[in-house]
C-alpha cells in the first residue's frame, strides 16, 4: 500500500488546491502590472523555490545524465509552460478570474484526447464521460 504522501490522489488535489489560489493571487497581481512581466516575476519565484527544494533534498542531478530523447521533452514542456503562462497571465489581465480558470482547465480535455492519441492511455467510458462533462462545464462558464 502506498504511503499518504506517495498517492497521486494527494498531490493531484493539492495542484488544484495550489492552481486554484495561483489564479486569484494571480488577478491581483496583474492589476498594475503588465501580465508578461507578472508573468517573470512569478517564474523567478517558482525557480528560486525549485532551487532551494533541490538544495534542502540533494536531488540535484548532473545535466550530463539527462538523455537527449528526456532533454528534448523537457525543453518542449518548458516552452509549452511558458507559452501557458504567458496566455494564462493576459486571460487573467483582460477577464474574470472565475471565468479564467475553468476555460483553462479544457487542458484536461486535451490531455485526456492527446494521451489516447499520443501515449495510448485509456479511459473507460466512465472516465471520457467525465472528461465530457468537464469540456461542457468549462465552455458554460465561459459564455455565462
Amino acid at each position: 500500500m502506498t504511503s499518504f504522501f506517495g498517492s497521486w490522489q494527494l498531490w493531484a488535489i493539492l495542484a488544484a488546491v495550489f492552481a486554484s489560489l495561483t489564479a486569484i493571487f494571480a488577478k491581483v497581481g496583474v492589476s498594475d502590472i503588465g501580465s508578461d512581466f507578472a508573468t517573470f516575476l512569478r517564474t523567478l519565484v517558482v525557480m528560486a523555490v525549485l532551487g532551494m527544494i533541490l538544495w534542502a533534498t540533494d536531488q540535484y542531478e548532473p545535466l550530463g545524465s539527462i538523455s537527449p530523447k528526456s532533454a528534448l521533452f523537457l525543453v518542449l514542456s518548458g516552452l509549452a509552460t511558458g507559452a501557458s503562462w504567458v496566455c494564462y497571465f493576459r486571460a487573467l489581465k483582460l477577464g474574470q478570474a472565475s471565468q479564467v480558470a475553468p476555460v483553462d482547465k479544457l487542458s484536461v480535455v486535451l490531455v485526456a484526447i492527446f494521451g489516447a492519441v499520443f501515449l495510448g492511455e485509456h479511459l473507460s467510458p466512465t472516465g471520457w464521460f467525465g472528461v465530457s462533462l468537464v469540456g461542457a462545464g468549462a465552455i458554460l462558464i465561459a459564455v455565462s
